[in-house]
């Protein structure tokens, strides 16, 4: 097909693609307002070891899998619970909650969703808190060269999960384009071969139409 004919298209039925696209775009703004707001709280723990030594590094690397593992378990949860008097069973919590490790940095991040913001950011900050008093704990039992501590680097950050509005957006408007550019080439196709126009004419048989005899009654 030429560009000639896809823009004779266009030009023909554009606003089809457009209308779907609009309508596309509005739904997804519709859809994003009646969600309710998820916010995400993220806390990051550092984990030291006491010396610059590699050997006593490469332990604390192997080991931060296992302090994620340690942390999310029904008895963290339940910790987390009793001192923030949660109206929340260890089981949702453990829902609402994500550990994650990087051996990159050395750092353990909890990130916690949650519908009220200050909620997620207590639940985040608590349960960090957490780490870095299990790690005193394990510390006040081995010599301080073999210590390995873990220090909170900041408060626990807050920031809108979802719904992503210009995200959304986006992606309704880029689906109703497509929607609407499928709808229009199967429009062609149920009319391919089918003339009513002079320009239909010349198309089909690739001449040009010298005349046309009148329909009757002209």
């Amino acid at each position: 097909m030429e560009i000639r004919e896809y823009l004779r298209i266009l030009r023909k039925r554009g606003w089809i693609i457009l209308l779907v696209a609009a309508i596309a775009v509005g739904s997804a703004f519709v859809f994003s307002k009646l969600q309710t707001p998820v916010w995400k709280a993220s806390a990051r723990v550092s984990i030291n070891p006491a010396r610059p030594d590699f050997g006593l590094t490469q332990s604390a690397k192997i080991l931060l899998r296992n302090y994620v593992a340690n942390m999310y378990t029904t008895t963290w949860a339940q910790r987390v619970i009793a001192r923030l008097s949660l109206d929340l069973t260890p089981e949702r919590l453990k829902s609402m909650t994500i550990i994650a490790s990087d051996d990159s940095r050395l750092i353990i991040q909890v990130d916690v969703k949650d519908y009220d913001p200050h909620q997620a950011q207590s639940i985040a900050d608590e349960w960090a808190q957490l780490l870095v008093e299990w790690r005193e704990q394990e510390n006040a039992k081995l010599r301080k060269e073999d210590r390995v501590y873990a220090q909170r680097l900041e408060n626990a950050t807050v920031g809108l999960h979802s719904p992503k509005l210009k995200i959304n957006l986006a992606a309704g408007g880029i689906l109703g384009l497509i929607l609407g550019g499928l709808i229009v080439f199967f429009l062609e196709w149920l009319e391919a071969g089918i003339i009513r126009t002079r320009e239909d004419m010349e198309r089909f048989v690739g001449l040009p139409v010298l005349g046309a005899i009148p329909s009757e009654g002209r």
